[in-house]
């Protein structure tokens, strides 16, 4: 699946997917919900980003994970 807002580039971020127009990385946003901010706390921290950005690298992550093999983090069993 294409995602039109997330684009990555070796010259920036170090390739990392990132919000297309921004230097702002689909990890960074979801460190910052995972830790707790809001949408409403992103978009006031970093203008450039919108709603949509925000959506989008949730997306991205989504079909990323879909893609790959994950192991549970208990391998104990």
């Amino acid at each position: 699946m294409q995602h039109p807002l997330i684009t990555s580039n070796p010259n920036i971020m170090l390739g990392k997917p990132v919000v297309a127009g921004t230097r702002i990385t689909v990890e960074h946003i979801l460190d910052e919900l995972g830790g707790g901010r809001s949408f409403d706390e992103l978009l006031e921290a970093h203008p450039r980003l919108t709603r949509e950005g925000i959506l989008a690298a949730l997306v991205y992550a989504a079909d990323a994970l879909r893609s790959e093999v994950v192991y549970p983090l208990d391998q104990a069993s």
